[in-house]
């Protein structure tokens, strides 16, 4: 039985504390991936002061909890464990916190991975950023949606 939590927060979270929770009691468990994203001070050239972080509660965990689903159904998977934060963020926080736990490390390496490229791109957040010039609304760049379409060409290889 797969463990699962989606929380979209304001608050930070403590990733030593949180992988304990995830791995706790099942002794199965024999990799543990984790991957934070922090808010960088510079994006696409201009500095950013402070970034803020809007989502539609109830949708944006729906949507969350969908991806993890389709990892789930993809690796054999022993819990998945995903925090966003919301609001007003400064360079250096936590924004994100994606951990997987699986029998073995690979299929923990690729879950992990697929759920924060799934994450980057299709979940419904909005972020704006402050910058010398103003404030800005932010998309998906790019790379995060090349990143997200190499899984779909890894299904459609196998």
């Amino acid at each position: 039985q797969m463990s699962t939590c989606v929380r979209v927060q304001q608050a930070d979270f403590d990733l030593s504390e949180e992988i304990a929770q995830l791995r706790a009691g099942n002794p199965k468990v024999g990799a543990v991936v984790g991957f934070v994203g922090t808010v960088r001070d510079m994006n696409e050239g201009l500095d950013v002061a402070a970034m803020e972080l809007e989502h539609y509660p109830g949708m944006t965990e729906k949507s969350i909890e969908a991806i993890v689903e389709q990892a789930r159904a993809r690796w054999p998977l022993s819990g998945a464990l995903v925090i966003h934060r919301v609001g007003p963020l400064l360079p250096q926080e936590q924004i994100v916190l994606v951990a997987v736990s699986s029998a073995h490390r690979g299929e923990a390496f690729a879950a992990c991975e697929f759920i924060i490229d799934y994450l980057k791109t299709e979940a419904p957040f909005w972020k704006k950023e402050d910058t010398p010039e103003g404030a800005r609304w932010v998309d998906a760049r790019d790379s995060d949606e090349t990143a997200l379409n190499k899984w779909s060409a890894k299904a459609s290889a196998i």
